[in-house]
């Protein structure tokens, strides 16, 4: 009797950890020119259950990753990449499995918060990586807590870091080679790996939006102050995307109205140089305005299309130290729905701006950035603007995909 029971639980365990779920995904290319690492993103909510995922096209094996969005150790989506044929459809099969681990693929994208300890003697200095970091409203210098002072993430195109500070600016990390690099040079190239060919730090940006800053607007921008609380974290370190959120728990956007906590969530996928910008309030903040847009740099080339495009490209030291660095010369942008856009602001010597609402509590829009060193990229202002106006189309026209469950 003993051996049948334990016979039966051995089935009983073995039935569960095979039980799995079977969708198909068809995804379809609209447009006639191809389109690479196109996000699929399948939410998990009604599969319950979900521990690992099995992707594949023709039999092969596709890279993806299952990510748990509000950290209540469930995973909440399933994304991966595709590569698509103009006018081309291809067949997915998603396999879902209630047990096990998620499959390991290689990295295509970074993230990275690390506690800042360079007055440290050599010999006591440690990697000491944090997922998260929360500060006081009335925190003294938040601004130097972390190594490269704030998050930083990228894909093989591009490298971003966002301070932890009120400005909470976009900072752009240049490339010449398409590759992961930030873990090597953590945002401080050493003089070895700039002879090496690693990139480097290539935007000064002060007190302007950098690459597309959120914050307030009372007829000039505001930073996101005061606040009683502000924090950093890494919800997703990859492989195929790195998401990382800024919360500002209760800002006083505007002084005449409730103040609100807002979280600012960043998607970066893997082969992409823009990075999906999401800002998600607690209630509906319709009234409000806030404001976005991208730094003037210096003696800068504008472009804008009228309709939420706007973008530069211009020259400038990266930094006030212009002993030790060069002139870098960057193209930056943001898109914003034209639903969200207020008004086009004026350039001034600061920034090219928008001023944004929503009627709800959440709005979304993207910023991309490019430097003249890649190898691969761009190296006039007519070559960036032209690919600013081929994102657009794309992004306006998606892949689309249609999901079927076979369970």
């Amino acid at each position: 009797m003993m051996k049948q029971w334990i016979l039966f639980l051995s089935m009983g365990m073995a039935l569960a950890v095979n039980a799995q779920q079977t969708l198909t995904v068809t995804v379809s290319n609209p447009l006639k020119t191809q389109r690479t690492d196109q996000p699929v993103v399948v939410a998990l909510e009604a599969y319950g259950r979900v521990q690992s995922a099995l992707v594949t096209t023709d039999g092969t094996e596709v890279p993806c990753q299952l990510d748990d969005l509000n950290l209540d150790e469930q995973f909440d989506e399933l994304c991966f990449l595709a590569d698509l044929k103009g006018k081309e459809s291809k067949t997915y099969v998603v396999t879902l499995f209630a047990e096990g681990e998620p499959r390991s693929y290689p990295a295509r994208v970074y993230a990275e918060m690390l506690m800042r300890n360079d007055k440290v003697k050599e010999k006591n200095r440690h990697n000491n990586f944090v997922s998260s970091i929360t500060v006081r409203g009335d925190c003294a210098n938040s601004y130097n807590l972390l190594h490269h002072h704030g998050v930083d993430f990228e894909s093989e195109l591009n490298g971003i870091r966002i301070y932890f500070d009120n400005r909470q600016t976009l900072d752009v990390y240049g490339k010449f080679q398409k590759r992961l690099e930030l873990k090597e040079t953590q945002f401080y190239t050493s003089d070895e790996q700039k002879a090496q060919g690693y990139g480097d730090d290539v935007l000064w940006v002060g007190q302007t939006f950098g690459l597309g800053a959120f914050r307030g607007w009372d007829g000039k921008p505001t930073m996101v102050d005061p606040v009683k609380n502000r924090t950093q974290r890494v919800v997703s370190y990859g492989p195929l995307r790195t998401i990382v959120e800024i919360v500002d728990q209760g800002w006083l956007a505007d002084a005449s109205r409730p103040a609100v906590n807002m979280t600012l969530r960043y998607t970066q996928y893997a082969g992409h140089r823009d990075t999906d910008v999401d800002v998600i309030f607690n209630r509906n903040v319709e009234g409000y305005r806030f404001s976005t847009g991208v730094i003037n740099v210096k003696g800068s080339e504008e472009f804008t299309d009228k309709h939420g495009l706007r973008g530069c490209w211009g020259t400038d030291y990266p930094s006030t130290d212009t002993v030790k660095w060069k002139p870098e010369t960057v193209g930056l942008a943001v898109m914003i729905p034209e639903r969200y856009v207020l008004s086009e602001e004026p350039a001034n010597k600061d920034n090219y701006a928008f001023v944004v609402g929503t009627r709800g509590q959440t709005l979304s829009y993207k910023v991309a950035c490019c430097s003249a060193n890649e190898t691969f990229g761009f190296k006039t202002a007519k070559e960036w603007f032209e690919w600013l106006k081929t994102w657009r189309k794309e992004v306006e026209t998606p892949v689309v995909y249609r999901l079927s469950s076979n369970r």
